[in-house]
């Protein structure tokens, strides 16, 4: 994590001034006074600050300083809740993103990560298709996913993040993700604001990953089970909770596979996992890094 220690009283003063300028003189927030809150806003951290890659880890004093040191990218990872075969639960896209956002943003090493957008387009709900054909999937349609990155990236400008970078684990969060990077960028174009959607986390995110696997770790599928499922998915999901493909169960049936690749033993399975996140979050640091300068 990039270190908060260097930050001047000069520069969180700026700060405070700034956003006290952005308080009404009515403001009362939480019941406390404009006065009140800008004095919050201008505080010493009273305790040492914690560590995490995410926002949600953080006290808002914790994101002042980063902001102040410059840590000023932050990642929107978007998910979804969806039907992935007899095996995975169907937040798979949310587990594999609570891994790779978080590697993601440590290769930056100026960059966080909100929390993942979990419910995102999975087909159409009345009358179902796609994923919502399967019980569990959650959808939202075009219109509400966009406003609610709208609405989440337009917060995070407010809060002084000038990068605001759009990645999705799935094909139908792909062109909302444009759409709205689009949109923001036409309306921030007098500001120092960006809003970059990086479909390469996707594509070749996922293709460059699988041909990584077979090329360099000697790991190919040798048949297809017919399920929504495969060994990438799965041993990026065990890196954070192989509960989630049902490890032991599967195990205890003499399933303890997918498409012909054992996920046995359980140590291997994760260290494969990993090595798989570590190339994928690479491949897609560097596609932030390009966006970020071509758009400078």
């Amino acid at each position: 994590m990039n270190s908060t220690d260097n930050i001047s009283n000069f520069q969180r003063l700026l700060f405070i001034l700034f956003a006290a300028c952005l308080l009404p003189a009515s403001a009362s927030i939480y019941g406390q006074t404009r006065i009140e809150s800008v004095e919050l806003l201008a505080m010493d951290r009273p305790i040492a600050a914690g560590q995490s890659y995410w926002l949600e880890e953080l006290t808002f004093l914790e994101i002042r300083d980063l902001l102040l040191a410059d840590t000023t990218t932050v990642i929107v990872p978007t998910g979804g809740i969806e039907e992935n075969g007899p095996y995975l639960t169907t937040g798979k896209h949310n587990l594999i993103l609570e891994a790779t956002c978080p590697a993601i943003a440590e290769k930056l090493g100026n960059a966080l990560c909100a929390p993942t957008v979990k419910f995102v387009p999975e087909g159409n709900i009345e009358p179902p298709s796609g994923a919502m054909l399967f019980p569990g999937s959650i959808s939202l349609r075009a219109a509400t996913y966009e406003a609610l990155l709208t609405d989440i990236a337009s917060s995070l400008k407010q809060a002084g993040f000038t990068d605001i970078v759009f990645i999705g684990d799935s094909g139908g969060n792909q062109q909302g993700m444009n759409n709205v990077a689009s949109n923001l960028n036409k309306q921030w174009q007098t500001t120092k604001t960006r809003a970059h959607f990086v479909r390469e986390f996707y594509s070749p995110g996922w293709e460059e990953t699988e041909k990584f696997t077979e090329r360099e770790l000697g790991i190919a599928e040798s048949k297809h089970d017919g399920y929504h499922d495969d060994i990438w998915v799965t041993a990026m999901m065990m890196v954070t909770d192989s509960n989630q493909v049902r490890y032991q169960q599967r195990v205890d049936a003499s399933l303890a596979s997918i498409n012909g690749v054992a996920i046995t033993p359980l140590n291997d399975a994760v260290e494969l996992g990993k090595q798989m996140i570590e190339f994928r979050s690479e491949l897609t640091a560097n596609a932030i890094r390009k966006a970020i300068s071509d758009a400078n």
